[in-house]
């Protein structure tokens, strides 16, 4: 079992007949954790959702769509506070870029739910749920706890500069996270945004894996073992959204194929393995970005194409 923390949000994407700034904007639903969830349901790994989610319509529609992907929703906790907004621009390319509302929502009030179901084998946290307090020292401390416990810990910051205040202290509140980390997936963007010169240097932090996305340039990863790289999917782009959310979701539904859910797992990969897990990943990322909003495909679909 995979459980993924952090916040359920709703994107305000603008309507792709338009995408003219002022135009029509459509609620799609998202939030990095979620997404993350609802595809390793889709994708029939067996997932549960950690979060604090509103009891307004919006809320009350994610769950049960989360709960018709296949997640179990046991540990979601809900409350009356709105739900988090999104408001989403896209370029001609079709990637994306967020302005956020989050004063005084759900999710941020998220309660520590103590040591986690026996069955656990991994945590998956990132986003904004780390950034936004209180709910950030909570997750926090689920990150540090479950990673004594013996679990894998996989986080993708997903950075969002406009919500981080001081970026100097995230970015030492971040390092002091690597030692718990067994998988670190991040983008080439938020790489730049961290100070990061080569993944070597999270290795020697503590990392196990660091697994590099780029976008149309592919994937790759680095453990102690060397550097696999793969190309992306050729597609046509409707939108960026929650394609790197899906390839986090991917590369833990592969590596859980591989019976490598725990702890050192990723580390230990040997180099074929990892090229089936990254070339999964840009698959199913690549099938999101030719839909509109965070979409993740089903396994069946991704079976069909591969």
């Amino acid at each position: 079992m995979i459980v993924v923390g952090g916040e359920a949000l709703v994107d305000l994407v603008p309507s792709p007949e338009t995408r003219e700034p002022g135009g029509p904007l459509l609620p799609r639903w998202g939030g990095g954790p979620y997404n993350v969830a609802i595809a390793l349901g889709r994708l029939g790994v067996p997932v549960r959702f950690l979060s604090r989610m509103s009891t307004d319509p919006f809320g009350t529609a994610m769950l049960q769509r989360a709960r018709r992907s296949g997640v179990d929703t046991s540990l979601v906790q809900r409350g009356e506070e709105p739900t988090t907004l999104s408001v989403v621009s896209l370029d001609a390319a079709g990637a994306a870029r967020y302005g956020f509302y989050t004063e005084g929502t759900a999710d941020r009030l998220v309660a520590d739910p103590g040591p986690l179901p026996a069955g656990t084998s991994a945590v998956a946290l990132g986003t904004l749920s780390l950034v936004l307090e209180p709910g950030a020292s909570v997750y926090q401390q689920i990150l540090l706890r479950e990673s004594r416990a013996g679990r894998l810990v996989s986080l993708d910051p997903n950075i969002r500069p406009d919500l981080i205040e001081d970026p100097d202290a995230y970015r030492a509140r971040f390092l002091g996270w690597l030692p718990s980390v067994g998988l670190l997936k991040v983008s080439d963007e938020d790489a730049d945004w961290l100070g990061m010169s080569h993944p070597n240097e999270w290795l020697k932090a503590g990392v196990g894996a660091v697994v590099l996305t780029r976008g149309g340039g592919g994937l790759s990863v680095t453990t102690g073992l060397g550097t696999v790289e793969v190309p992306s999917v050729p597609t046509e782009v409707v939108d960026t959204i929650g394609a790197g959310d899906t390839a986090h979701a991917a590369l833990l539904a592969r590596i859980y194929a591989q019976g490598a859910l725990r702890a050192q797992g990723p580390a230990t990969l040997p180099e074929d393995g990892w090229r089936d897990v990254l070339e999964f990943a840009a698959l199913a990322a690549s099938r999101t970005c030719a839909r509109a909003g965070a979409e993740p495909p089903t396994a069946a679909e991704l079976r069909a194409a591969r």
